[in-house]
């Protein structure tokens, strides 16, 4: 016990120390590109590196949510960052393209590629509405090995939206509340509580709120779905978005420093956990 408590002292250590003394270096602070404008990588059919990427999942929106761009919320740096992060506080190889940089996919439910991506992110799916192939492409995905985080939907009708469609996929089986215990909580990092991280846009613009729909989002969620082994399939991050922690690391000190640490922390848990259950 003693071991495991000096560990997760030593890992908070370092992650916060890393980020103080990095993040500048690697951008500047300053407003990053993301979502429509920037172009759509898609993963080669001969791409075979064997480092870790982030595939980011295309959807059709049928609704919009206050400072939701769809699929392409947090679109390309969110997963940029974390795999730069992941790579500098683990021994976990990334896949980087000519340049050295990571490499980062778009892919659809039904595009082949996605059974190539065991670590796929979703966000905004509060607007998603899958058609009937995309339901099946995504239960045979999840079925054989596939992982999906959903992140960045905020308040009951974006999570009546999205477990009614999760539902489509997966019927049988259930979303549950991951318990204090759980193994996703305890990868790297201890997580005892899941931040509710807020777009920088409402953080600034709400008096430093970390709630976006008020009293409809009073605290994060977190949930998930496993197959009958335990493992899990979906993981839910609702009333928070986690990856704006990564993805505005350099836009401001002041929200770094108070949600980048944990976002982190969070994140690289989950991949960790994604890459060996």
């Amino acid at each position: 016990m003693r071991a495991r408590r000096f560990r997760a002292l030593a890992a908070g250590t370092l992650i916060a120390v890393t980020f103080a003394a990095s993040a500048f270096a690697q951008r500047g602070w300053g407003r990053i590109p993301e979502g429509y404008g920037v172009p759509i990588r898609r993963m080669p059919p001969n791409h075979s590196d064997g480092g870790f990427v982030v595939c980011k999942l295309m959807y059709r929106s049928v609704r919009s949510e206050y400072l939701g761009m769809g699929w392409a919320t947090d679109y390309p740096y969110a997963g940029i960052n974390l795999m730069t992060r992941v790579s500098e506080l683990t021994k976990t190889p990334i896949s980087r393209d000519a340049q050295g940089d990571p490499n980062y996919w778009v892919v659809s439910a039904t595009d082949p590629t996605l059974f190539r991506c065991p670590y796929v992110m979703a966000a905004d799916v509060g607007t998603l509405q899958f058609s009937s192939a995309e339901v099946e492409k995504m239960r045979e995905y999840l079925l054989k090995g596939g992982f999906l985080w959903v992140d960045d939907f905020w308040g009951t009708l974006a999570w009546q939206m999205w477990s009614r469609e999760i539902a489509r996929v997966l019927p049988e089986y259930p979303i549950f509340d991951v318990p204090a215990d759980h193994a996703i909580r305890h990868t790297l990092f201890n997580l005892q509580t899941i931040p509710q991280v807020t777009a920088i846009q409402n953080w600034r613009g709400s008096g430093f709120s970390t709630s976006e729909r008020g009293d409809d989002s009073p605290h994060a969620n977190f949930r998930a779905i496993a197959d009958e082994k335990g493992r899990v399939m979906v993981l839910m991050t609702h009333n928070t978005d986690i990856a704006d922690s990564w993805e505005r690391e350099s836009e401001d000190r002041q929200y770094f420093l108070q949600f980048s640490p944990q976002g982190y922390a969070v994140g690289i848990n989950v991949v960790l956990y994604a890459l060996t259950h």
